[in-house]
């Protein structure tokens, strides 16, 4: 477990422990954007163990011993080991290989998004931050404003860069409680060089260029 490395970790004389901890966390929360010290409200079981592990590698910090969680919004764009189960990636393939999109909710619920590279950066920020910029334990959301997006929106996004394509909602579907936007402001403040650069334009487009080729 992640609680086991970062023992193993500081036991080794490691200074830094990186959790990619996820925006899941906060599960249902349409009427404002979350900040860290928001109520959580974990939906699934992966976000559980998300909320977990936070609490449980957080004794573990100290001085010599620096613990940042990453809450990451949701992951997109091209890879060498390409996910084809986030909602943006599965978009653009969805419309390469068949030229229709099914989106199986109403199309409502938000999400934020974060560019696999920009959470490369983010790490390295974490990985190698003093504790002087922040606690040595720190939750930080990680990702950007302008990147809170509804699922309609992204499909929409991805529609206008191809010529033909369908898009299919599901509007029968059952309200997808897992709903949140999240507000990114700690972040920036923090680690103001490593804020997100990939817009969502930029991620199709890389997601476009890596599918085809």
């Amino acid at each position: 477990s992640a609680v086991s490395i970062a023992k193993a970790a500081k036991k080794a004389g490691v200074t830094h422990f990186v959790y990619a901890s996820s925006c899941s966390v906060y599960g249902s929360a349409d009427d404002k954007p979350r900040t860290e010290n928001s109520e959580l409200n974990p939906l699934t079981a992966y976000a559980k163990s998300k909320v977990w592990t936070e609490n449980d590698v957080k004794p573990l910090a100290s001085d010599d011993f620096i613990v940042t969680c990453l809450r990451f919004a949701t992951a997109c764009g091209s890879s060498s080991r390409l996910r084809l189960d986030l909602v943006l990636n599965d978009f653009v393939a969805s419309a390469l290989a068949v030229g229709k999109i099914k989106i199986l909710s109403d199309g409502t619920p938000w999400r934020p998004l974060i560019h696999v590279q920009d959470m490369a950066r983010a790490t390295d920020w974490a990985a190698n931050r003093n504790n002087d910029i922040a606690d040595n334990f720190l939750v930080v959301n990680t990702g950007s404003n302008d990147w809170n997006f509804q699922i309609n929106d992204l499909a929409l996004a991805v529609k206008d860069q191809f010529k033909s394509i369908d898009i299919s909602i599901n509007e029968n579907a059952e309200s997808d409680k897992r709903s949140y936007q999240v507000d990114f402001s700690l972040f920036k403040k923090l680690a103001p060089d490593y804020v997100p650069k990939f817009d969502l334009l930029a991620a199709i487009k890389d997601l476009r260029m890596g599918l085809v080729d």
